[in-house]
């Protein structure tokens, strides 16, 4: 009778998490709507969204100015922040799931050097695939995300037999470096112009990106988290070992491919639109497990929506706190993340030594 009214509990909080979470994505997104230097009213901003994308617009008269600022400038900016943020936000809950470990995200495991490396590549050398034109940002980033991921695991291999958690974080750290040192010198290598857009973009930023990046990451955001949540189970069974995990009939092998490449989609797509932007993916998957416990049926769609609700708020500060200038971020993230971080981490160390 306990059992079932702390299982009942334990999903009433869960639903109600969800309830939360949804809210949360309303209201930062009319929040980043609405708050700037030039305030919008809400009814204007919803007939504008309603009239641009259903025709359904209130028979009032909005003036261009503000269509133009609201429908060209805010909103794109925002839904690019939520995507960015959603993304690699499940990308670290997905690597955290595989690799059992809360350090592990796509900036620690090196993913999101090797993305940014070819970023940079295709920003500096105005680098075209032919047939793919501007898509060719995002797929150069993810192949050299997937790359690097398995440049990691290589490393690890060649250096020990055993696949050690802490041995792939500290792979990644170092080939992360590498690439970090690579990159440096092909900006030393340019002029200063670009530069100064490689380090700006390097900063990350979701600013005057408009609609052609919000279709950029859309494709891949979806086939990403769809490769990731519907394989929420092998994430729980791997959360017990590799070996329990085939012993209760999951493919361990198909699952690490499928995990591996949906989260790299997500973080080559997220650093090729907006830069290199941390701690998303490291603090919001660790805050929500807090509350849902390890199950990745909710641990993935969860993150999903804190972590875009989390770089909505991140942008908000990023472009008012010294407002009229604006800036990157990355820094409004580390700031926040940082220190968070570190109280989860000195609070789970405490607690675990309090039940000793």
């Amino acid at each position: 009778m306990q059992k079932l009214s702390t299982r009942k509990f334990l999903n009433n909080r869960v639903v109600w998490l969800y309830i939360f979470s949804g809210g949360l994505v309303l209201s930062t997104i009319l929040l980043g709507l609405f708050y700037s230097s030039v305030t919008i009213p809400i009814p204007t901003i919803l007939h504008i969204i309603a009239d641009q994308t259903l025709g359904l617009g209130w028979m009032q008269e909005v003036p261009g100015n503000e269509e133009a600022i609201i429908w060209n400038i805010r909103f794109p900016r925002v839904l690019l922040a939520f995507f960015v943020g959603a993304s690699l936000a499940l990308a670290g809950a997905a690597f955290q799931g595989l690799l059992r470990n809360p350090l592990a995200d796509p900036y620690t495991i090196g993913v999101s050097s090797g993305a940014a490396l070819g970023a940079v590549f295709v920003i500096f050398f105005q680098f075209t695939i032919i047939g793919l034109g501007n898509f060719t940002l995002p797929i150069v980033s993810i192949v050299c995300g997937f790359l690097t991921l398995m440049l990691v695991f290589g490393l690890v291999r060649l250096s020990s037999r055993s696949m050690a958690i802490e041995t792939i974080i500290l792979a990644g750290i170092i080939i992360g470096a590498f690439l970090g040192s690579i990159i440096s010198l092909i900006i030393a290598l340019g002029d200063r112009d670009s530069m100064m857009q490689i380090i700006y973009w390097l900063y990350g930023s979701v600013g005057m990106r408009g609609w052609n990046y919000v279709q950029l990451i859309v494709p891949f955001m979806l086939a990403g988290s769809f490769m990731l949540i519907i394989h929420y189970r092998e994430l729980n069974a791997l959360a017990l070992g590799e070996d329990a995990a085939e012993h209760i009939g999951v493919n361990v092998k198909k699952g690490k491919i499928f995990i591996l490449v949906g989260a790299s989609l997500l973080t080559g797509a997220s650093v090729a639109v907006s830069g290199s932007i941390g701690f998303v993916g490291l603090v919001i998957p660790h805050l929500v497990r807090l509350v849902t416990g390890p199950n990745h049926r909710h641990v993935l769609p969860l993150s999903m929506l804190l972590g875009g609700s989390f770089l909505i708020l991140a942008d908000i500060l990023a472009r008012t706190i010294i407002a009229p200038k604006e800036l990157p971020i990355g820094v409004i993230t580390a700031l926040i993340g940082a220190p968070l971080f570190a109280f989860l981490l000195i609070r789970d160390r405490v607690g675990r030594g309090k039940t000793r």
